[in-house]
């Protein structure tokens, strides 16, 4: 289980843009993201696999156009319960706060794609402990 990809951005409602690396900041979320602040939904993820099997030929869906901050491949994030810790790379753990979420207005992907996987496979989670993230780096479940 690892990250492949880290995405933030300056304003809610758009897609994200991929960085390599990103500092995350204990009960706030990731430096400079938008969705980062004083509440639940302070880190977002999905399935890589989940977002490959919704990009066609046609239609090639990248990291950040769901607006997920992390992208993983080798855990399925809709099965894992509320409360479930997470360790990414060496030192940052957050916790799992909500599974899927409503959505008030469609967002940019319904209109292009007819679907949004986000609402029904979007993980987000609280900081617990902050630390630098990097592609790559190891995702562990913690007991």
């Amino acid at each position: 289980m690892k990250i492949v990809s880290i995405a933030v951005s300056k304003k809610k409602g758009t897609t994200k843009h991929c960085v390599d690396q990103a500092e995350l900041l204990e009960n706030h979320g990731i430096q400079g993201d938008a969705h980062a602040g004083d509440w639940h939904r302070q880190l977002s993820f999905l399935a890589a696999e989940s977002i490959e099997a919704v990009s066609t030929r046609e239609f090639v869906l990248n990291f950040g156009d769901f607006a997920e901050n992390i992208a993983t491949t080798g855990i399925d994030w809709k099965v894992q319960k509320i409360g479930q810790q997470v360790q990414l790379g060496e030192e940052a753990l957050v916790e799992i706060t909500q599974i899927g979420k409503e959505c008030h207005k469609k967002c940019a992907i319904f209109y292009r794609t007819g679907d949004c996987i986000m609402p029904k496979e979007g993980v987000f989670a609280k900081i617990l402990k902050g630390g630098h993230i990097k592609v790559g780096d190891a995702v562990q479940l913690v007991a």
